[in-house]
């Protein structure tokens, strides 16, 4: 062999490896392969199919999901609705009791303004009756002051004409000499010992009173007597 091909051949020539070595890694090898166990495509780990678990299941549970989407705004809508029909029926509700109250007051107004003039009306007559019927009372009186001498004949005469006017309108005196107190009617201005008569015994009458139609008007104002 000649110098130039002793250069081109490697000083070393690899070893083979042996057949215990390359059946070692071949045991170890398949070992490796059987503890790997392919996951399934799908599985919780693979992010497309939890997007799949995170979509409705069934085309059925997706409608639903879509119907609720668009059904709650149309029921809202129409509970705004019904409500807004509500409330207009019960502003009109409202105004009908306005008006009826209004209404009301109006006659009420009206029934009140007639009664007082009717009373003014019942009060004017009455006083142009009563002021009728004293003329000739007047009349009387204005005769007595011309009559020379005594007078006093005309006069009761004319009081007694005056007196059966009033009393025609109801006007009538009340009872107090010798009568029992009656603080409806007196008034008791003093009290007199009195051994005579009995305790609350007018004894004297300083202004008679008068009752129109029994209404007491005006009290009598007596002396009562007192015991000792």
């Amino acid at each position: 062999m000649s110098s130039e091909e002793q250069r081109r051949q490697p000083d070393h020539e690899p070893e083979a490896p042996s057949t215990e070595a390359g059946e070692a890694s071949d045991d170890q090898s398949s070992g490796e392969d059987s503890e790997q166990i392919e996951e399934p495509q799908g599985s919780a780990s693979d992010p497309a199919y939890v997007e799949y678990l995170d979509e409705p299941s069934t085309a059925g549970d997706a409608a639903d999901v879509e119907d609720l989407t668009e059904e709650e705004p149309g029921v809202a809508e129409e509970e705004v609705a019904a409500l807004a029909v509500e409330l207009e029926e019960v502003r009109r509700e409202r105004d009908r009791y306005l008006d009826s109250l209004m209404r009301l007051k109006a006659e009420f107004d009206n029934s009140r303004k007639r009664q007082e003039r009717e009373r003014e009306r019942v009060l004017m007559s009455a006083s142009e009756r009563l002021v009728t019927e004293l003329l000739p009372v007047l009349d009387n009186l204005d005769r007595a002051l011309e009559v020379e001498g005594d007078v006093r004949e005309g006069v009761r005469a004319t009081r007694d004409q005056f007196v059966d006017v009033l009393g025609r309108e109801g006007l009538l005196a009340v009872a107090s000499d010798g009568q029992d107190f009656d603080p409806n009617v007196h008034e008791a201005v003093m009290g007199m010992p009195s051994d005579e008569h009995e305790e609350g015994t007018i004894l004297q009458t300083f202004q008679r009173g008068y009752v129109l139609n029994g209404k007491p008007i005006r009290p009598a104002k007596v002396v009562v007597a007192k015991q000792v």
